[in-house]
């Protein structure tokens, strides 16, 4: 079982940090290792998981900076069997939601909404990837196992008195609700749940949920649980560098964590 992937022709002028960060949306980078060739650079990625490699190879000809880079993995492997998932485990018993959970189109989404270009191949192969594995439908279990758990759904009727009640739940509270928009108590919330169960989806269908995603990203004001909801569930970003320029690059997720432990983000 290898956990790394080789990419080459990086642009020289993409920086390491960025390097790291293009790769953290598929899950924890154990180490990394970065080499200068003439005009452009290589890199040598090792993932906690398997699974986190087998997203990584889902972004082969994808754009980062100015080039488009080529990835694979570091044993020449291509299959993707699903039974990395397994090895995994799904963490039942854990109130953490990481990126290796997650669907490859949920990833692929979150990608596009921090502003990377993901050709419509590369979406259309984490929809079949979804589908075979069944990942959509395990992901969105959990999250209503959380949601059941917290009482996220009822507290969204009290967001003020909810974050008074406890650190811990009011997080899960805001995350889960700004995710499903009270559950699947509006037909905005049974929409964006039907996002992950459809086994049908489109292309399209990522593009939007990546609009979704920047615009819950962007948004400044409002209530409080909208504005905890990428970061306390959906993984949490990590703090972006920084500013040098007036230009940001786009930020790269980590994990989601309970409250107790998470950063901010």
């Amino acid at each position: 079982m290898t956990t790394t992937v080789n990419v080459k022709n990086i642009a020289a002028a993409t920086g390491d940090s960025e390097i790291k960060d293009f790769f953290s949306f598929c899950g924890k980078i154990t180490d990394i290792k970065v080499t200068t060739e003439g005009e452009t650079k290589s890199a040598e990625v090792t993932f906690e998981k398997e699974t986190a490699m087998k997203t990584a190879l889902l972004l082969n000809n994808t754009q980062l900076g100015p080039n488009h880079i080529t990835v694979a993995s570091a044993s020449g492997d291509t299959e993707d069997d699903g039974s990395h998932f397994a090895r995994q485990g799904n963490n039942n018993n854990n109130d953490e939601i990481t990126q290796e959970m997650k669907p490859r189109s949920r990833i692929l989404a979150e990608y596009l909404a921090h502003g990377y270009v993901v050709g419509d191949a590369a979406l259309q192969r984490a929809i079949e990837l979804d589908q075979k594995h069944g990942i959509s439908s395990t992901f969105l279990t959990k999250i209503q196992e959380m949601d059941k758990k917290y009482q996220a759904t009822d507290r969204a009727r009290t967001t003020d008195q909810t974050y008074g009640i406890s650190q811990r739940a009011g997080s899960f509270f805001g995350g889960l609700s700004s995710y499903f928009e009270k559950a699947t108590n509006t037909p905005t919330g049974k929409k964006i749940a039907q996002f992950y169960l459809e086994g049908s989806r489109q292309v399209q269908d990522i593009h939007s949920e990546a609009r979704r995603l920047a615009d819950l990203k962007t948004e400044e004001h409002g209530s409080a649980y909208k504005a905890a909801g990428l970061e306390r569930v959906f993984g949490k970003e990590a703090e972006k560098p920084k500013e040098t320029s007036a230009e940001e690059k786009p930020a790269a997720p980590a994990a989601a964590t309970s409250s107790t432990d998470a950063k901010s983000g």
